[in-house]
């Protein structure tokens, strides 16, 4: 398992700078190099202005910035919750219920996704849907036992969405945000830890982190890779595949991704799918770079072994 820094571990100082962030077109997974068209979209930089507009308070702004990632980046949780918590804090529900229902869809942990959305429909006077996320968290609960982290979260949760059901749809105001998305002044340290337990091939815990990072980098494409990486490596094919597809379409020259996706096409039989992705590589590292030889490599045993 390669370990590559690239432009991640410098979006704390970018964002402290208020200085856009290049995408790397390689790290997290693979290798530097330079970076993808400035014509292409970061959704990491409008994540930064919403996560900062929703600490301050400031939930028009936000919502407006977090529209723009989960526009880019449709399947990503933290991005579509963040924008429903910006409308659920404007009063504005029936707009909450789409990003809110896309984080659940995509993140089923989401304890705070699930209470919003459950709660955005008992304001809308729909109780069977609020229902429906309540016996979700409740069965969340009975699986806890009492004994995981989010046992007290899942506690105060059930309790706000029985309270929200039992008020019905008079109980119109705005409710206010709990969530507070780490400061990327974190995600340094929380990234580097999630790589050292990948080397550890300790991928749930891994994963746990990487989750964390990616609420406070946003759709970042080295946090993604990683995710994808894990995933597979865990034996869930569908995600890592979705992690690796939504790296690329953030940065479709992100070495780690192609190679990591190409490895994972083997995975499935796919040998015609990994060797487009090695001449994805081959043309975009020109002079040979270590994640073409990888997958090269790779190619190399499956069709030795199949023959």
């Amino acid at each position: 398992m390669r370990y590559y820094r690239s432009s991640l571990l410098l979006l704390a100082a970018c964002a402290a700078l208020a200085a856009p962030l290049a995408l790397a077109a390689g790290g997290g997974g693979g290798g530097g190099g330079a970076p993808p068209s400035q014509s292409i979209y970061d959704p990491t930089i409008d994540y930064q202005k919403g996560v900062d507009a929703f600490a301050a308070g400031r939930y028009a702004e936000a919502a407006k910035a977090l529209k723009k990632v989960v526009a880019a980046v449709p399947a990503n949780p933290q991005a579509n919750y963040l924008l429903g918590a910006s409308h659920m804090a404007l009063g504005d529900f029936s707009r909450a219920v789409k990003p809110l229902a896309t984080a659940v869809r995509h993140d089923g942990k989401m304890v705070e996704a699930r209470r919003d959305l459950g709660i955005a429909h008992a304001k809308l006077g729909k109780a069977g849907k609020a229902d429906e996320q309540l016996q979700a968290l409740k069965m969340m609960q009975q699986q806890c036992a009492g004994g995981c982290a989010d046992s007290a979260k899942l506690a105060d949760a059930i309790a706000r969405l029985e309270a929200a059901i039992a008020a019905g749809p008079q109980a119109s105001a705005a409710v206010a945000p709990d969530v507070r998305p780490p400061s990327a002044e974190a995600l340094d340290t929380t990234y580097v830890a999630a790589v050292a337990l990948i080397n550890e091939h300790r991928y749930e815990a891994a994963i746990a982190k990487l989750d964390a990072a990616l609420w406070a980098a946003g759709p970042h494409p080295d946090v993604l890779t990683y995710l994808g990486f894990a995933n597979r490596k865990l034996g869930r094919h569908d995600a890592a595949e979705a992690y690796y597809r939504d790296a690329l379409a953030i940065a479709p020259t992100h070495r780690g991704a192609i190679e990591y996706y190409g490895e994972l096409k083997l995975e499935r039989g796919d040998v015609a799918g990994a060797k487009a992705h090695l001449a994805r590589l081959d043309a975009i590292c020109g002079f040979g770079c270590n994640e073409a030889d990888e997958l090269r490599r790779w190619i190399e045993e499956k069709v030795r072994s199949a023959s």
